[in-house]
């Protein structure tokens, strides 16, 4: 299933394309027909879309536990709270999300390393300008949300990580 901004679809007509649980009854052509009924335009206005893959029952049952929702939490107010820092006195500008082209040349500025790992992802898989200012707001998120400063390469490359849409996930 991919969830696109406060929403999901499931990746073809029977919604087992890619599952590792259940094998997909979909020829090629339907599954090209079903994930192109998603313009390439509505999908550069969604920040993240990621593939979220069926959870086995094993995985579910695991006693083993992740990070917690307190820390994780914790680590959002702070990342909102820097962000509310960076933006005091701005007209219209509370988070990342809320820049245009102007705030994102000012407060995603990227090194030559991460200028290069965003060009190499712009020119390999066809990203429009919209994706590339998303890819960078998302980037500023997860270095505000790690507390550095600047955004670097990891950060970037995790961005493009959340464009999986954009990556031709859907090529059979």
């Amino acid at each position: 299933m991919s969830v696109i901004g406060k929403s999901a679809t499931q990746p073809c007509v029977c919604g087992h394309y890619g599952s590792t649980v259940q094998e997909c009854s979909c020829t090629a052509q339907q599954i090209h027909k079903y994930i192109g009924k998603i313009s390439g335009p509505l999908l550069d206005r969604i920040d993240i879309h990621v593939e979220v893959p069926a959870v086995k029952y094993n995985e579910l049952a695991a006693k083993k536990g992740g990070e917690l929702s307190k820390s994780i939490r914790q680590r959002v107010i702070v990342a909102r709270d820097v962000q509310a820092s960076r933006f005091q006195g701005r007209k219209g500008l509370f988070a990342n999300a809320d820049m245009e082209t102007k705030e994102i040349k000012e407060f995603c500025q990227i090194d030559e390393s991460g200028a290069e790992l965003l060009k190499m992802a712009m020119n390999k898989l066809g990203l429009s300008a919209r994706a590339y200012d998303r890819i960078l707001k998302v980037a500023r998120t997860i270095a505000d949300l790690a507390g550095i400063e600047s955004i670097r390469a990891e950060h970037l490359s995790e961005a493009i990580q959340y464009r999986s849409l954009d990556r031709n996930f859907y090529s059979v």
